[in-house]
């Protein structure tokens, strides 16, 4: 399963509530893409979700 190489968020799941309160499941996926980082001096790919990437550029 994808994960957040940082926070190692992944895939919950939950349920879609009808008006007439019908339960079906559902899941919430992150927003993950592939990045490279800076890592030690050398550039690393890494799948990092959407919240991890913006903490990371505020920090540089």
């Amino acid at each position: 399963m994808a994960h957040c190489d940082h926070c190692g968020k992944t895939t919950t799941f939950g349920r879609n509530v009808s008006f007439s309160k019908r339960h079906t499941s559902r899941t919430f996926r992150p927003n993950l893409q592939k990045t490279t980082v800076l890592e030690a001096g050398q550039r690393v790919q890494k799948t990092l979700c959407a919240k991890c990437i913006k903490a990371m550029s505020k920090l540089k």
